[in-house]
């Protein structure tokens, strides 16, 4: 298996489209031999405030979070600017970075949801960092604040040949009117949002099946209520989320997507959800709670057989 693995072409995902040679030598640092990756997410902080605190691990150390990254060969970390300052001398290289530039606490209300800056490009490049990664609420009502500002993050990547992630999240009352977040609806075309906004690479959720009240909401166009009502007519749970996980890929065009992890759920709905993304054709996974909220033990195994299924399925045709 590691043979076929060793093979393949690391830059699989990413030889259809143009990625600058800036880009490419980072994203190389980041791959996997068999061309996909994954990541361990470590800026919920911010975002969720302190309730991971009562994790089973030692979740609120960021020591413990870079020794289970190491421990685990994860391909690289995201981190908010000021545990990176404070902390990435100590680790000395030991594991590629992932700048976070952006973030927004939970105190106010969620309807019109801005993710603010809370660094910059240049930061990332002082600290070393081997990508950025930005925030996107797509829907939001003040996306006409968000969506320049993500232009001026593209246009700084641009000029240093960094990479740039962005996490394609639905948000805000207007989302929330047409069938929710977690939509196909809502997903696909954040994803295609931001495809559209020239991310290098595209973090999005995996969709859930809609409720029975999203058929009749004329919100929503018919095109979506008549999808969801095919998606949900094909049998078998995970042949449903691979064929969600497809359409999210499809609706890239072409930049690799990551899937997150999301909320934590049981080991066997996150090993089905994994498998069910690769076989729709993701580059890889950035899941968090999901691992460093679990003991060290559990979080290990869980790492070792998400590793062994990136590097065992194939790679998928790019579209």
């Amino acid at each position: 298996m590691v043979k076929v693995a060793q093979e393949r072409d690391m830059l699989h995902f990413f030889r259809k489209l143009h990625f600058s040679a800036g880009e490419l030598a980072r994203i190389r640092q980041i791959i996997r031999p068999s061309g996909r990756t994954i990541f361990l997410p470590y800026d919920q902080f911010i975002e969720h405030d302190c309730r991971h605190l009562d994790a089973e691990s030692d979740a609120g150390n960021v020591d413990y979070i870079m020794k289970l990254a190491i421990d685990a060969k994860f391909n690289g970390v995201a981190f908010h600017y000021g545990i990176s300052k404070r902390n990435w001398e100590k680790f000395d290289g030991a594991m590629p970075l992932i700048l976070k530039l952006n973030g927004k606490t939970s105190f106010p209300s969620q309807a019109k949801p801005l993710s603010s800056f809370t660094c910059f490009v240049e930061d990332a490049v002082r600290l070393g960092a081997v990508a950025v990664g930005y925030t996107m609420y797509y829907g939001s009502p003040r996306q006409d604040e968000d969506l320049p500002q993500l232009a001026g993050v593209r246009k700084e990547c641009d000029k240093y040949g960094m990479p740039l992630i962005v996490w394609a999240y639905p948000r805000g009352e207007a989302v929330d009117a047409k069938g929710g977040p977690n939509a196909s609806y809502a997903l696909e075309s954040a994803a295609r949002m931001a495809a559209e906004m020239g991310a290098t690479v595209i973090k999005s959720n995996l969709p859930k099946a809609a409720k029975p009240e999203y058929m009749e909401n004329t919100g929503i166009p018919e095109y979506y209520r008549k999808v969801e009502k095919e998606l949900q007519a094909i049998k078998g749970s995970f042949e449903q989320k691979r064929e969600r996980a497809k359409r999210i890929v499809k609706a890239a065009s072409g930049v690799p997507v990551l899937f997150s992890g999301g909320e934590e759920i049981d080991l066997k709905s996150l090993r089905e959800n994994a498998q069910a993304c690769l076989d729709g054709g993701c580059f890889g996974f950035i899941f968090g709670r999901n691992i460093w909220k679990r003991d060290y033990k559990t979080a290990m195994t869980l790492t070792a057989e998400l590793a062994k299924l990136l590097d065992n399925t194939p790679l998928p045709k790019i579209q």
